[in-house]
């Protein structure tokens, strides 16, 4: 028992950047989800990776939900130990875990899985937390008494609720074509905070928003939310949880409206950032990629 107790500190001490000899392991990590070729999280990962001289290989592994818990485990049979997962795989990711946060629990969606001996695959969310780490300290968006209003009730917006109930908003408002899981969405997260959902024919009699935020994935289509103007409060935002091409369809709407917009690549960074500490226990500096992506 010492002797594999042992091992297994020795393990985790290379993991984490140490050094046994000159031993330095490959930390096999990856993304899962469909569509990845526009994915900038292997950059991002390599480049927190380079902050601490880790030795890491991430790799986009793109499947379907049919073929994710085969992918999977042939991933972890070649070594992995930790993945993050994206659309449309987060429900998956968090049914197939041995165990989860209260967080994901809650959620019932994961985007980061690391595994653990004798435990298997356990499964964190570390959207929301990202999300307000961006709108927060990056933007200055401060959630306290604001009225925010979700486009969408799927796995991404169940991964930031309970981090924006956290931040104290007077409401939040979700709406959505599939009123059954909206409706299921504002039970789950009833206690947390006032929250309702709407329909969209609804959508344009309930007052303004200071916070918008589209959680859908009309972007990857070439399509952009039908918002108007008189949705948002004066100096209110729009942050799209998409970015880069996926981005394009909502910024340009907005730009013609003259409404302040903000894309989705600092929370990208920011939950990067999160699930690089759950795998590695090193705290990236985010800032400095996301000048990086900004400026590159």
């Amino acid at each position: 028992m010492r002797l594999k107790l042992c091992w297994e500190y020795i393990d985790l001490f290379c993991i984490t950047g140490g050094n046994v000899g000159q031993r330095k392991k490959l930390i096999k990590l990856a993304l899962f989800g469909s569509p990845l070729k526009s994915s900038l999280s292997p950059g991002i990962h390599r480049q927190f990776a380079q902050q601490f001289g880790l030795d890491c290989e991430y790799q986009s592994i793109e499947t379907d939900i049919d073929g994710f818990p085969e992918s999977l485990k042939a991933f972890r049979l070649e070594g992995g130990t930790g993945c993050n997962i994206t659309l449309p795989l987060k429900g998956s990711a968090w049914g197939l875990a041995a165990d989860a946060t209260s967080e994901t629990r809650q959620a019932q969606a994961a985007n980061t899985l690391v595994y653990k001996r004798e435990r298997g695959w356990f499964a964190h969310n570390t959207d929301g937390l990202g999300l307000v780490k961006d709108l927060v300290g990056n933007h200055g968006n401060d959630l306290a008494g604001q009225r925010i209003l979700i486009l969408g009730a799927g796995g991404a917006t169940a991964g930031i609720l309970g981090s924006l109930q956290a931040g104290g908003p007077q409401e939040i408002v979700l709406v959505n074509r599939d009123m059954g899981r909206a409706r299921s969405l504002v039970e789950r997260f009833d206690s947390g905070g006032k929250i309702s959902a709407l329909s969209w024919e609804e959508l344009y009699g309930q007052g303004r928003f200071e916070l918008v935020i589209n959680a859908t994935s009309l972007g990857h289509s070439g399509q952009a939310p039908a918002l108007k103007p008189k949705l948002f409060a004066t100096n209110g935002l729009c942050y799209d949880l998409n970015y880069n091409t996926a981005g394009e369809p909502l910024r340009n709407l907005c730009e013609q409206m003259g409404q302040r917009y903000v894309d989705g690549l600092g929370m990208l960074v920011e939950q990067a950032a999160e699930s690089f500490n759950i795998w590695t226990g090193k705290r990236a500096d985010s800032g400095a990629v996301i000048k990086a992506f900004i400026h590159g």
